[in-house]
């Protein structure tokens, strides 16, 4: 059928996190590694993602990228669309989320959107234009310390405005507590003042609501994955989409199990350390990688049998990242753990294993190109915004979750594969 909603992520374990929660409708959603080489067809789903790594990317090169996925998801017959970034809003002073914002409001012709990265289930919400993680502001957070994009102030609108051209304005909570009409009045009053920019508050799941109702009209919505959530079913009260649409089940994948975790984040340490107390454990050391390559840790994962689910990580704490960051450059740092990661994984396909947990965005975006995986079809949630998902990938049914790094509990990755076994 016609796709409804096109959406782009800005990273892989963002677009797995939007599709998601857009799956808890029960309608088909379909994911997309990278846009794709040829055009749509008859197999596109009410819901498309199509999942970018332009995070850290030069600007004119996320730019370009998102206005190709736009492109295909607009032949797809999308008319509403949805620009996906992390609920920390982590970017470059320059960008990518503003000038992306931008250039698809030129092409769409829209003169104002929002942005909104609330995420209330899972502690992320923004009080007038602050946004907060957990009960700290983001410039407390350990968002403060991050390899990539450490970020120091708390105020989207500062942290916005260097990023676009246009004014940026502030729909603070007073009004989104008023509800739907207060919240379509301000925006509108801002408009008349030429502001197409607008920070929304937001610290509950009804505001998400208020918010997706005030602004389902809009030719361009942006913002984190959770106010996104709303939409599935707005377009069901409408009658634009029935509940009977067919959803995906899950094929029967073959056994064999394995973690690989790249992110550096406080929750991802936490749950390395979780897991690797009771599972068989390889630390990637970026140095060693410099010097002698995968093979040692290629050859470790083979010696293992094929119900071990162990765990290959180069998750370490954010001193220690900028130690090897120092020593090899951020960039190629950041290359020699995605290759090996990425090699790992095939390695591991090829071994037999099928189930694949992978842990932060750059991590993610390395292992689902090396496995070759173009399309993921979106399953039942492991925890909020975090789904597994299906794919082939050399011939085999495969499922893949593709984890953020600050998602879940310390105990995700077991979580992960009991659920798996579940379904």
């Amino acid at each position: 059928m016609a796709t409804l909603l096109g959406a782009i992520a800005d990273d892989f374990t963002g677009a797995t996190d939007l599709a998601g929660l857009l799956a808890r409708s029960g309608v088909a959603v379909s994911l997309r590694i990278g846009v794709p080489d040829v055009p749509p067809s008859g197999d596109t789903a009410p819901f498309e993602v199509i999942a970018l790594k332009s995070r850290t990317a030069p600007v004119v090169e996320a730019v370009g990228e998102t206005l190709k996925a736009l492109e295909w998801l607009k032949a797809a017959g999308a008319e509403r669309f949805f620009w996906k970034y992390c609920s920390t809003f982590d970017s470059t002073p320059e960008g990518n989320i503003g000038p992306v914002a931008e250039a698809i409001m030129a092409r769409l012709g829209a003169e104002q959107t929002i942005y909104c990265p609330a995420f209330p289930e899972n502690g992320r919400s923004i009080y007038m234009g602050n946004l907060f993680v957990g009960q700290q502001p983001l410039a407390e957070s350990p968002m403060k310390d991050h390899p990539l994009t450490p970020m120091r102030d708390s105020n989207l609108m500062r942290l916005l405005a260097p990023q676009v051209t246009g004014q940026v304005g502030l729909a603070d909570y007073l009004t989104v507590a008023k509800g739907v009409d207060a919240l379509r009045a301000r925006l509108a009053t801002l408009a008349g003042e030429g502001v197409g920019h607008v920070v929304v508050d937001a610290v509950a799941d009804s505001d998400l609501r208020v918010i997706a109702q005030a602004c389902r009209d809009m030719a361009l919505m942006t913002g984190g994955s959770a106010v996104a959530t709303a939409l599935p079913e707005l377009l069901i009260e409408d009658g634009v989409l029935s509940r009977s649409a067919e959803a995906f089940h899950a094929p029967d994948v073959g056994p064999g199990a394995i973690v690989l975790s790249g992110s550096a984040s406080a929750m991802t340490n936490a749950q390395v350390a979780a897991f690797k107390v009771s599972k068989p454990s390889y630390r990637l050391d970026p140095l060693a990688l410099a010097e002698a390559g995968v093979g040692a840790a290629e050859a470790w994962l083979l010696a293992l049998p094929l119900d071990a689910s162990p765990m290959i990580y180069a998750t370490a704490s954010p001193d220690e990242v900028r130690a090897v960051q120092e020593k090899l450059g951020r960039g190629r740092a950041g290359e020699l753990v995605e290759a090996a990661l990425g090699s790992l994984a095939v390695a591991a396909r090829d071994a037999g294993r099928r189930r694949f947990v992978s842990a932060g965005g750059e991590t993610s975006g390395a292992i689902t190109q090396a496995l070759g995986v173009s399309r993921l079809d979106v399953g039942p949630e492991i925890a909020p915004g975090v789904p597994w998902c299906f794919a082939k990938s050399g011939g085999h049914d495969v499922a893949i979750t593709l984890k953020s790094g600050n998602f879940g509990t310390e105990s995700f990755f077991a979580t992960a594969l009991e659920t798996l076994d579940r379904l």
